[in-house]
């Protein structure tokens, strides 16, 4: 059984990424030691893990419908998606709030 992936974001590395997207550099995606990036890189890395979830997923479920696959590995699959899917759709549901939020401070 494999491990969900996960990306860690400590406090450093967000404000370092957020520093190079105010400056416009955008060579600096690499970051130093190949862990960090930018902000916009880190969300593409996390936005194609999720896409790539559902994919495995979609294939699992096909190849069960053939006649195939095992279940235990369809069901994990679906609950991975799923879980990816939740977690999405709750960090988005969060930058919307911070978002409104700061649009509702007064200048």
């Amino acid at each position: 059984m494999s491990t969900i992936p996960t990306i860690v974001v400590t406090p450093s590395a967000a404000a370092n990424a957020y520093a190079r997207v105010d400056r416009g550099d955008a060579a600096a995606d690499a970051g130093a030691g190949g862990e960090t990036g930018s902000f916009g890189a880190t969300l593409e890395r996390a936005l194609q893990g999720a896409i790539d979830s559902g994919h495995a997923a979609e294939g699992k479920a096909t190849e069960a419908i053939a006649g195939g696959g095992n279940l235990t590995d369809v069901v994990t699959a679906l609950a991975r998606a799923e879980l990816t899917l939740q977690s999405a759709t709750a960090i988005r549901d969060r930058v919307v709030q911070a978002y409104q939020d700061i649009i509702k401070m007064p200048i």
